[in-house]
């Protein structure tokens, strides 16, 4: 699960998760059979987006950036890192699970 909610953010989120279920690969049937399902994705998705022109390319990236940033809005990283700055007044940057 921690690899599945790091895949947007920049670190090693899809070897968290080919690693987890290369693990449980070793044991358990359903996990070879999801691995393989999701290494095939993951290379569908990559070939894909290598054929794409820049612009479809450049789409997604601020797509994943946009994503990137509302679960950091969310988590309240803003509103604390103001705060840590002296602009803890600023309360439009407080996320509203923790207001």
């Amino acid at each position: 699960m921690a690899g599945v909610i790091m895949i947007p953010y920049p670190g090693p989120g899809w070897l968290v998760v080919f690693a987890g279920l290369a693990i449980l690969a070793s044991e358990f049937a359903w996990a070879r059979r999801v691995l393989h399902f999701a290494r095939s994705k993951y290379d569908a998705w990559t070939d894909w987006l290598g054929r794409q022109p820049l612009l479809v390319r450049l789409g997604v990236l601020a797509l994943t950036g946009l994503v990137v940033l509302e679960t950091l809005y969310l988590l309240n990283a803003f509103y604390l890192g103001a705060e840590l700055v002296g602009l803890g007044h600023w309360t439009w940057l407080q996320s509203p699970f923790f207001a």
